[in-house]
């Protein structure tokens, strides 16, 4: 058995007289269900709440202001899931509205629950539809887009395979809509900055995530070892080819060596509280050694963070390089920064822990 995340935006499904294209719905639904029927589990992240609420509302355009864009949520949502429920029951298939934001994968105990919730769903044979909860969800605390939160849901319920339903053959060379003779790429072994580059930052007209999120999303699944494809939804048959074996779009090598959940959690879902500068040996101990960080290696702490707080490690000039998990709170480690590990418990009247960050709870970026 496989287990499939299936990622649709709104360019896919969105309409111009209801917000939504139903028609299009139901083939897609269509088509998961025969995935479904063939032994696959499979979860779904659609967008579209926002694109059918602008129409419910009578707005001429996508609003931009946060209270309009909550409120074409809140509209857009209902109608959203009952254009699913009507069209996965139609082959005999039930499916579970489930309602994610940001802060359900940065804390831990709802990222676990939230996890838990889906795993139960998919054991019996119900299809979650996931989405960002809008209604609530405000700038500071979004995924910024669906494609982040569909990376999230495969790593979370350990998908086997991401399938990422764009409104273009896959990631090109150069931008299709302006080079009609743009060349596909059909295999990408890993995403370099160079990969990144190639897929800009454009956007669409009705979502909010143009190529280079897609690739963005690719980048974190496929360090979990998941395989991830994107290709076209408009394309009636392709998904079900895709899922078969079939090479369509752009397929995203998984890696090997998959990252575990705890540290999976760690890289993406945890939310920085604050940052480490470190000097050029600790940086080094950190890549080439996989080595704790001591703190001996810290030049200077930044932000304000409690003990288990996730923080980036980042060198003198800057760079991002790790994130982790703090042993000691920022203003202990402001104290102890430069020290040797002997002289904590002199400085700080306490020893929690001889690492300012452990290696178990280190990941390098």
């Amino acid at each position: 058995m496989k287990r499939i995340v299936i990622k649709i935006g709104s360019n896919i499904i969105a309409g111009s007289e209801e917000g939504l294209d139903i028609s299009v719905i139901n083939r897609i639904a269509e088509d998961i269900s025969h995935i479904a029927s063939d032994g696959s589990e499979v979860a779904v992240v659609s967008s579209g709440a926002v694109a059918a609420g602008t129409k419910k509302l009578g707005l001429k355009t996508r609003p931009t202001e946060i209270r309009l864009k909550q409120a074409a949520a809140a509209v857009g949502q209902s109608y959203l899931m009952w254009a699913y429920e009507r069209s996965f029951s139609a082959f005999g298939k039930r499916v579970a509205q489930v309602l994610l934001t940001r802060e359900d994968f940065a804390d831990r105990k709802r990222y676990i629950n939230a996890k838990n919730t889906m795993m139960t769903l998919l054991s019996y044979g119900i299809i979650p539809v996931i989405n960002e909860n809008d209604t609530v969800a405000i700038d500071e605390i979004r995924f910024g887009d669906n494609d982040s939160l569909a990376s999230l849901v495969a790593i979370s319920i350990e998908a086997d395979n991401l399938f990422i339903l764009s409104d273009v053959d896959g990631l090109y060379a150069d931008d299709p809509r302006k080079n009609q003779h743009a060349e596909l790429i059909p295999y990408v072994e890993a995403v370099t900055p160079e990969v990144e580059q190639l897929a800009g930052a454009s956007g669409s007209q009705v979502g909010t995530g143009g190529m280079y999120s897609k690739v963005k999303a690719a980048k974190k699944a496929a360090s979990h070892g998941i395989a991830v494809h994107i290709i076209n939804g408009k394309k009636p048959g392709l998904l079900i080819a895709a899922v078969k074996g079939q090479h369509c779009g752009t397929f995203f090598k998984p890696r090997e060596d998959r990252m575990s959940q705890r540290k999976g959690w760690i890289a993406y879902s945890s939310r920085a509280k604050g940052s480490l500068v470190l000097d050029d040996g600790a940086v080094e101990a950190l890549i080439e050694g996989s080595k704790s960080l001591l703190p001996s290696g810290i030049v200077s702490v930044d932000g304000a963070f409690e003990i288990g707080d996730a923080v980036y490690c980042v060198t003198a000039r800057g760079r991002r390089i790790a994130k982790g998990l703090a042993n000691y709170a920022s203003e202990d480690l402001r104290k102890i920064q430069g020290k040797k590990t002997g002289e904590i418990e002199k400085i700080l009247g306490y020893k929690y822990s001889d690492e300012a960050i452990h290696r178990d709870n280190l990941v390098i970026i």
